[in-house]
């Protein structure tokens, strides 16, 4: 492998952050989300290192369930976002997955399904988050209308819409809401995301879906010991020293006040790295903090290292990960890590790394 570019995945952190989180609700089971490549950190990769913990896997569509059991993966996987088509729900039959019911029509749909050859199904409940789920005063004449095709796998979901906001007002009231339906039914029940774990003991119920947290991002402020999952590194692959009141790349987006040292280190929005990251992002390099300057290109960035000692070509540079936190790196982006995890492109090599 002759470009530096990697993104290695930290096994133990995985497996801690899986461990502790799980503990703070040591009565209910907990799943772990790996939708969107279990959020670019390889879900085949994740699955494997949590064989024996989780007791289930979560994934958003169809295919990135059919991926995993392409790899070996065994243990009963919740598809979040249900079926798409009607032939979705002879796979999940097949590949023993759950499928998360949101509309009538995917409830017919597996109505129409052979009595022995249905997938086993959740209900999501729309308790205000506004985008999936049966509204709050019709779930009881679901419940009743598709009676047949509930069975002993059937678990009542919703989703909070403000959960890592330990001030929000929205929250008790979805979880109010939740509460009365769920009330009237004999189902589990699942409410809980990372941050809902963490910051709302009335959520902890049932089944617990550990996403972000499981990543080492911080879901929310607080004393939670996870562990960051991923580090993002490249290295420098030029050296320059440009005078003062020169510009450095597209645009001349930044100019140098004084005599200036600047590494070029390979990486760039084709690998995911945030075309929008502005000059004075952070990143790492021989142990000192540096800068971005000027504006990422598709390969490249650049940065300013006239303050770090003995820098050379080849060293490496960390993006994000063990010694600089992914949410620092999104707040000077303007966005938040989820988003930075999921971009990570597919020609940056995942690295399973064991301590």
């Amino acid at each position: 492998m002759s470009r530096q570019t990697q993104a290695i995945i930290h096994a133990d952190a995985i497996i801690n952050n899986f461990s502790v989180l799980s503990s703070i609700a040591p009565d209910c089971d907990a799943m772990a989300v790996i939708k969107a490549d279990a959020y670019g950190h390889g879900g085949v990769n994740v699955a494997r290192l949590l064989r024996g913990r989780a007791k289930r896997f979560a994934v958003a569509i169809i295919e990135e369930a059919l991926v995993l059991r392409d790899a070996g993966i065994v243990e009963p996987i919740v598809v979040l976002e249900g079926a798409h088509q009607p032939r979705e729900c002879a796979l999940a039959f097949q590949h023993n997955c759950i499928l998360v019911m949101h509309t009538q029509q995917q409830l017919e749909w597996v109505r129409h399904c052979e009595p022995d050859q249905r997938p086993a199904i959740w209900l999501k409940v729309d308790t205000g988050m506004h985008r999936l789920g049966f509204a709050v005063d019709e779930i009881e004449h679901i419940v009743q209308a598709y009676h047949g095709i509930l069975c002993e796998e059937t678990v009542l979901a919703t989703h909070l819409a403000c959960a890592d906001d330990e001030q929000s007002d929205a929250t008790p009231e979805q979880l109010a809401a939740f509460s009365k339906v769920a009330a009237q039914f004999n189902f589990p029940v699942s409410i809980a995301n990372s941050p809902a774990t963490i910051l709302w003991p009335q959520s902890r119920r049932g089944w617990n879906r550990l996403g972000v947290g499981l990543y080492g991002s911080q879901p929310v402020a607080g004393d939670v010991n996870i562990k960051p999952a991923m580090t993002l590194r490249s290295s420098v692959i030029a050296l320059r020293t440009i005078p003062a009141g020169d510009s450095v790349g597209y645009g001349q987006a930044w100019t140098a006040t004084r005599d200036s040292r600047i590494a070029t280190v390979g990486i760039g929005y084709a690998d995911g790295y945030p075309r929008h990251c502005p000059n004075g992002t952070p990143v790492i390099i021989n142990g000192s903090k540096a800068e971005l300057v000027g504006r990422v290109s598709m390969d490249m960035i650049t940065i300013d290292v006239t303050d770090v000692p003995t820098v050379s070509i080849g060293d490496s540079v960390e993006l994000w990960g063990e010694n600089l936190s992914i949410d620092e790196v999104a707040a000077h982006a303007g966005t938040i890590s989820y988003e930075l995890m999921t971009r990570i492109s597919a020609r940056v090599p995942r690295i399973v790394r064991h301590r």
